[in-house]
């Protein structure tokens, strides 16, 4: 068997003679020569990075050209001869936001190959890197001509989309994700095998950022550090709060973006009320929680990290919460009260759960919060996440092993079903003599979903049961925006949303 070396590259002038050749014998049902030497010399000296080859054994045999287009000079109503100025190519601006096929053709010889499937994979790389929004082409419909007596041309897109008809250009260009903007008529006017029409076609492209002069855009690749915190005895405020500076410190020295601490982290000043009810001991320590705010307030911003100070009991006009707070380095202030309270926070300490749900926007793109037992209820996290939550942090405190895979396996499945980041954080130890809180289990993660560019089984860190310490984890949020357009499964897309929906109620002004 003849060695087979194939390879992707730029074009060059010195290819025009295979080049001509492959167009040659490419072009079907079309007037008219093939490029000439001076306009490939001209679209290369215009646009060099733009104009891919395909060489098999060193001949190139097939190619893709293109040129950069400010769109909105054009709209979807143009025609090739407008796209291209005539073959001039006087069209091509650097600073235009998508990037436009004007030819791809491959030496029949050397089809069945894929080797338009490689230049259409390079040139997708060249749109992601040059940071434009799409790639837009106008494609030929050849096989159209064999159905025209008996399909009007929307039917026969329709056929090749349910692919009970196939197009030697349109089948392909489905195949290769993109979709048909609209239907021109005119674009190429001596295409006789397509009756002139042609398919307006787009390639999104999910990376692009919109152009920004902003100082500080919202990062992508994000730093997480969650304190597993170990409860021991507290008879002053400056305890806990020393204790909460020594991590926000270590994990600022590591350059972390989040700080996730448990719920209730602040439980170790209950010793000092061990001669009071469970209901009036929460509520004294609730006489914490603003102090605690403003001081880790000031920590987010001199520490430059943002914060999510666990939970704690707050108590608002006779009604008592639990409510975690979102400290942001800029000194913004949020606060995310428990929606669902456990029986033995309704019993013990007569608490009451919040009623209102909402991402908070952040330097690194929209997160959410829910508090232990939110996490059990799928609801939450699916509202979260179409609001744009990204990344879902659960502060949690349990008790017994049993209680701890509760928030666990529901905080994994919530990460595979929303295609979000899960980050569970919570309390190890034990405080004597203090009812409800006396004893801790926790093993402290980062979850993700399941797919190959994450983790296999879904942990991106985990850590020591049982033991004081920090975990720091990366998470690269490019990596949703992958899976949710191109993953093996797509939960979040896939929703049969025509069979069911799923709505945040607004409460009514006269309930309480």
């Amino acid at each position: 068997m003849e060695n087979l070396n194939v390879k992707i590259r730029h074009l060059e002038l010195r290819d025009y003679e295979d080049l001509r050749e492959a167009m040659r014998l490419s072009y079907t049902g079309l007037d008219g020569d093939p490029w000439k030497r001076r306009e490939v010399a001209n679209l290369l000296e215009r646009f060099p990075e733009g104009q891919v080859c395909v060489e098999v054994n060193g001949r190139v045999v097939g190619c893709a050209l293109a040129l950069i287009v400010n769109y909105a000079k054009f709209g979807d109503n143009h025609t090739y001869e407008q796209i291209t100025a005539n073959d001039s190519f006087k069209t091509h601006d650097p600073e235009g936001d998508v990037l436009y096929g004007i030819d791809v053709f491959v030496h029949p010889e050397f089809r069945g190959m894929r080797l338009a499937r490689r230049m259409y994979d390079a040139r997708k790389e060249l749109c992601e890197n040059l940071n434009l929004r799409a790639i837009v082409a106008g494609g030929r419909i050849p096989g159209f001509s064999k159905y025209a007596g008996e399909m009007t041309p929307k039917q026969y897109l329709e056929a090749v989309r349910l692919k009970e008809v196939r197009d030697p250009i349109l089948s392909f260009q489905l195949a290769n994700d993109f979709h048909v903007r609209k239907l021109i008529r005119g674009y190429l006017a001596d295409d006789r095998e397509s009756k002139t029409y042609a398919t307006l076609l787009e390639w999104n492209n999910i990376y692009y950022e919109e152009k920004t002069h902003l100082l500080a855009p919202k990062k992508r690749e994000i730093r997480l550090g969650i304190v597993q915190w170990q409860n021991r005895p507290a008879t002053r405020l400056e305890m806990v709060l020393d204790q909460a500076e020594y991590f926000i410190d270590t994990v600022s020295d590591y350059g972390s973006d989040f700080i996730l601490f448990p719920e209730f982290f602040n439980a170790a000043l209950m010793v000092n009320f061990n001669d009071l009810s469970q209901a009036d001991s929460i509520r004294q320590l609730a006489g914490f929680t603003d102090a605690i705010v403003a001081k880790m307030r000031e920590f987010a911003v001199s520490y430059n990290v943002n914060i999510i100070a666990g939970s704690m009991p707050q108590l608002v006009d006779g009604n008592l919460y639990n409510t975690a707070w979102y400290l942001g380095r800029d000194g913004k202030v949020e606060s995310v009260r428990k929606l669902h309270i456990t029986p033995s926070e309704r019993e013990s300490y007569g608490m009451i759960g919040g009623d209102t749900l909402a991402a908070i926007d952040t330097d690194c793109g929209k997160i959410g919060i829910l508090i232990c037992y939110d996490v059990e209820f799928p609801e939450l996290p699916r509202l979260l996440r179409e609001q744009g939550a990204e990344i879902l942090f659960v502060p949690f405190m349990t008790d017994l092993q049993n209680g701890y895979n509760r928030v666990r396996f529901c905080s994994q499945a919530r990460a595979i079903e929303n295609e979000c980041f899960v980050v569970i954080g919570g309390s190890v130890g034990n405080l004597p003599r203090v009812d409800n809180m006396d004893i801790q289990y926790s093993q402290s993660a980062v979850f993700s979903p399941s797919d190959f560019a994450f983790p296999n089984n879904g942990i991106v860190a985990e850590a020591t049961p049982n033991t004081e310490m920090v975990l720091i984890a990366d998470v690269d949020m490019d990596l949703l925006k992958d899976l949710h357009n191109n993953g093996s499964v797509t939960n979040f897309k896939d929703r049969r949303q025509d069979l069911y929906t799923l709505r945040l109620r607004t409460r009514r002004k006269t309930d309480s």
